[in-house]
């Protein structure tokens, strides 16, 4: 029991409710009327309104649990998914329906855009420039394009036959990017920091060796954890295939080492290129 607990996420300080009959609706300590059968098989629609809302409602958001999540990305990102199929079987929904995560995952981009833009000398101006480009450019238009690439591929050409009236709801497979972008943000836009300027912004081989290994760790991340969330879906096939591109990576990596590719060294340009008058 004591190594369950150590492993499990945390739980919400609130009183359990009590039974409800699915046909019979309850009051919560606001007087708003809950009706547990129709919450439980909302459109999607509704959930994307319903998840928007709670957007700024902090104190309705479980932000013990997110900064679980987003630990056991890194050390056990299976144990993450496993909650996921939690959700579903509660709720009926594969995606979150608690922004917290994304909230937090907010919070750590401006971080670590304020560190880029010091280590970089963007200035005052140039670093704002810089941390709305990683907000809506690097994580959110990305993963908008990610997400929707592989909800479709997902549901065109992955689902068991027959489907059973099952989909990959998108939501769902916004959340995958979510989960894959935040141990890549960790290691490229914090744990190289103190190296950039000083160390992986060189032209010595080993530099180039450090920092291009950061680069094959942090996209590696974001595969397998892409990997893992949608073989967590028991409708799907042949999801080994979205493990394929580590290959491609992986040889990207060796000739970067040949032909002296500096991805640290490139990014750094790219932004400096983005972002300055």
């Amino acid at each position: 029991m004591a190594n369950y607990a150590k492993y499990s996420p945390p739980v919400s300080p609130t009183p359990p409710s009590p039974p409800v009959s699915p046909f019979l609706s309850r009051s919560n300590s606001n007087g708003t009327t809950i009706n547990h059968r129709k919450d439980s098989h909302l459109t999607a629609t509704a959930k994307r309104q319903k998840y928007f809302r709670r957007l700024f409602k902090f104190r309705q958001m479980d932000f013990e649990y997110a900064f679980w999540q987003m630990i056991y990305l890194f050390i056990s990102p299976q144990k993450v998914y496993r909650n996921f199929q939690y959700r579903k079987q509660t709720k009926d929904q594969w995606a979150r329906d608690d922004p917290a995560f994304l909230v937090l995952l907010t919070f750590w981009l401006c971080a670590s855009s304020i560190g880029f833009s010091l280590v970089l000398r963007l200035g005052f101006l140039g670093g704002l420039k810089f941390l709305l480009w990683v907000i809506f450019v690097d994580c959110i238009g990305v993963g908008l394009l990610i997400a929707t690439l592989f909800w479709f591929i997902a549901n065109r050409y992955m689902l068991v036959s027959p489907p059973r009236g099952q989909d990959v709801e998108w939501g769902y497979a916004f959340d995958v990017h979510l989960n894959a972008f935040f141990p890549l943000l960790m290691i490229l836009h914090f744990f190289q920091l103190p190296f950039l300027n000083y160390f992986i912004n060189t032209h010595m081989f080993a530099s180039r060796l450090f920092g291009n290994s950061l680069w094959l760790i942090a996209i590696g991340y974001y595969i397998y954890i892409t990997f893992l969330g949608y073989s967590a879906l028991p409708f799907l096939k042949n999801t080994r295939m979205l493990l394929f591109p580590m290959t491609g990576i992986l040889l990207v990596f060796i000739l970067s080492l040949a032909l002296n590719w500096n991805f640290s060294w490139l990014m750094s340009s790219f932004y400096h290129f983005r972002v300055m008058p």
